[in-house]
Formats: C-alpha cells, sequence, structure tokens
C-alpha cells in the first residue's frame, strides 16, 4: 500500500513542469486510476472505484474534445530530463514491491480476502432492496431520457465546436 501511495505521489510533483493541457490531463487520469485502484483494495465492493473512473474519463474526453478543437496545432514537448526521472523513480518502485515479499504473501494467504465474494453479495442487496430500487430506476430512467434529449440536440452537419471559414 505504500508503494502504491508513492504512486500517487510521483504525478502530483510532475504536475507542476507540464505546460500542455493534454498532458496535465493525462497525469490526472494516470493519478485518477490509481487512486480508483487503491480504492478497489481497501473496499469490499469496487463500484465506488468504477464509478470515479468512468466520471473521470468522461470528464477527460470533453477536455481533450475542447483541447483539440482550441489548439489543434500546438506542439507537444516531450522533456527527456523529466521522463528519465519518472522512469527511474517507477522503476525503483516496481523493484520495491517485487521485494516486499511480506505485504504480497499476506495479501494473498489471508482468510478473509476469500470471503469478498460472500460480503460482494450481501452488500449488492442492500442496493437491490425495496426502498433503494425505486431511486435506482428513477436514475436509470432520468439517465436514458438525458441520453436521448442529447442525441437529438447534437447537429453532426455542424461538425466540431469551433468554427471554421
Amino acid at each position: 500500500m505504500m508503494t502504491m501511495m508513492t504512486l500517487m505521489m510521483i504525478p502530483t510533483s510532475l504536475i507542476m513542469f507540464m505546460n500542455h493541457p493534454l498532458s496535465a490531463g493525462l497525469i490526472l487520469l494516470s493519478q485518477t486510476i490509481m487512486i480508483g485502484m487503491s480504492t478497489s483494495m481497501l473496499m469490499y465492493s469496487s463500484w465506488y472505484s468504477y464509478i470515479l473512473i468512468l466520471i473521470m474519463i468522461g470528464g477527460m474526453l470533453v477536455l481533450f474534445m475542447y483541447m483539440t478543437s482550441v489548439a489543434s496545432n500546438e506542439k507537444f514537448k516531450f522533456s527527456m530530463s523529466i521522463s528519465a526521472t519518472m522512469s527511474s523513480i517507477l522503476m525503483l518502485n516496481i523493484m520495491m514491491f517485487i521485494l516486499d515479499k511480506w505485504s504480497y504473501s499476506s495479501w494473498l494467504m489471508n482468510p478473509e480476502s476469500f470471503s469478498v465474494t460472500q460480503t460482494f453479495s450481501t452488500s449488492l442487496n442492500k442496493y437491490l432492496n425495496f426502498p433503494t430500487i425505486s431511486i435506482s430506476m428513477t436514475l436509470i430512467m432520468y439517465l436514458l431520457v438525458t441520453l436521448i434529449a442529447i442525441i437529438k440536440i447534437i447537429d453532426i452537419k455542424h461538425g466540431p465546436l469551433r468554427h471554421l471559414n
């Protein structure tokens, strides 16, 4: 777990050196994936991490579409010193994780880790019981109506977000 926390701190320190919004978005996306993985390891149900990652990917896709339509021909500069530093720190963390046999073996040999499926099915039953199923169905119908409305609003003939002369 300490290795995962160290891996999550590396992109935070590297985001200060980024000068392009797409590279900052890529770092933000990688950090979100690592936070989702650590959340999935800590909780019995991994639905929260899935929702976090899907919301973040949706937001990053909107930002990517906006940035490519506004600044489509801007050069993407890649610094070799930052990439060398990042790859060396990543390799050191991978070696620390491989050499740390105690945390890996204790996670595999934990008898409570085998009962995760039973706990997951009981926690999923809470969402499918009577009081909460009506809220879930309302949310599903709302998202479906919103999806259909957005598809009807978007006109394919107008093209990208910016106006082309």
